[in-house]
């Protein structure tokens, strides 16, 4: 069994990750966006023309309470329903069309949650001190995240299902890394399907939680053409996210930009929420992966 010392050694040799190979052209910044924070209750969706009318609040600077319409990404216009409240950025436009990115549900009881499920990992990450990474052999951590249409996914709601789990971000510009792995679980669950494997549900679970809201989640599946009706991917906030990846022993440099320097591992978890396998880097194959699923 590999010590946590040295499994870390050996992830830091990968950890040139999603980094933008030294030759590559250095791009001109953009201008800064005009982003102002917004909070309202969403009073219709037409999820045809991609566009919400929310009821929101004074937008100091810009305008007063009122109900309006905005445009919004294909996946945060599948998640939203009316009376629902969301807490968002706005972006004007010189065309006079205002947009709404980084949408996230206000809902007290799933915020509760969520809080509740960062504050008993991180209690549990610290309690494990240098031995936080888990194992082949451990359990799987309790969490509390979002999945790709905004509802709480908690760890319990997997129990007696095997479960593949990886970490990737929408943004990674590297084929041979995050969408490679995302391309090998599709395959996975492709093989597990025609192999009746019973109860398996599939994880991804982003590196980048300020930007992957549920919507932005929602459209990268859709994207793929992935099937999701046993593929969640998760996010949530980012100090439960440095939590899990710790656990998992996944190392990230967040640097603040849309890169992120990170390693890969895809886990497999057996319906007892036992770690039974491992595999770093993307040179696994999801055959193997199938071979030691419970048929």
């Amino acid at each position: 069994m590999k010590s946590t010392v040295s499994l870390l050694c050996a992830l830091l040799a990968l950890a040139a990750g999603c980094s933008r190979p030294a030759s590559a052209p250095t791009e001109s910044a953009p201008p800064p966006e005009n982003r102002h924070a917004l909070e309202g209750e969403i009073i219709s969706v037409d999820t045809a023309r991609h566009v919400l009318v929310v009821h929101h609040g004074e937008i100091e600077g810009l305008m007063p309470e009122m109900v309006m319409e905005f445009v919004v990404s294909p996946g945060d216009a599948a998640n939203a329903k009316p009376g629902q409240r969301i807490r968002a950025d706005l972006l004007p436009d010189d065309a006079g069309t205002f947009r709404l990115e980084n949408i996230w549900p206000v809902d007290p009881t799933a915020d509760d949650t969520i809080r509740a499920g960062a504050d008993a990992l991180r209690q549990d990450t610290l309690i494990r001190g240098r031995s936080a990474y888990r194992e082949v052999g451990e359990n799987l951590p309790d969490f509390a995240l979002y999945d790709q249409t905004g509802a709480v996914v908690q760890s319990a709601r997997f129990r007696g299902k095997q479960i593949m789990l990886n970490f990737i971000y929408s943004r990674c510009p590297v084929a041979t890394m995050c969408p490679a792995a995302t391309m090998k679980m599709m395959e996975t669950q492709r093989l597990a399907k025609e192999a009746g494997v019973p109860n398996l549900e599939l994880i991804s679970i982003t590196l980048d939680p300020e930007y992957d809201t549920p919507g932005v989640l929602r459209d990268y599946a859709a994207s793929h053409g992935i099937d999701t009706s046993n593929f969640s991917f998760l996010t949530g906030p980012e100090r439960a996210i440095k939590d899990l990846l710790a656990q998992f022993g996944v190392i990230a440099e967040f640097e603040g930009g849309p890169i992120i320097k990170h390693t890969l591992s895809t886990l497999l978890i057996n319906a007892n929420g036992r770690i039974v396998h491992r595999a770093d880097g993307t040179l696994w194959e999801p055959k193997d992966f199938v071979a030691k699923m419970r048929r």
